[in-house]
C-alpha cells in the first residue's frame, strides 16, 4: 500500500505530491504543504484527498517531507 492512500500517514503540515483532479489524466504532480484533509475514510485506492496551503485539492501522490515545520517529533 502506498504512503497517500492511508489516511493515518498524512497530517497537516506536511509536504505532499498530489494530483489535481484536472492532471489526472497527464499525471503532472504538485507539491505543497497540506492545510486539511478532506477524505474521511481511512483509506482511498487513487490517495487521499486534501487541501493544500495554496487552496489546490488534490489526491496524494507521495509523501515528501513529514515534518510539521519543526513542531512535529519524528520516531
Amino acid at each position: 500500500m502506498k504512503e497517500g492512500n492511508a489516511r493515518d500517514s498524512i497530517r497537516p503540515g506536511f509536504t505532499v505530491d498530489v494530483i489535481r483532479k484536472e492532471d489526472q489524466r497527464n499525471g503532472r504532480k504538485t507539491r505543497g504543504i497540506v492545510r486539511e484533509i478532506l477524505t474521511g475514510s481511512s483509506f482511498h485506492p487513487h490517495g487521499i484527498k486534501v487541501r493544500l496551503s495554496d487552496g489546490t485539492v488534490g489526491r496524494v501522490a507521495e509523501v515528501v517531507e513529514k515534518s510539521s515545520h519543526g513542531t512535529e517529533k519524528q520516531p
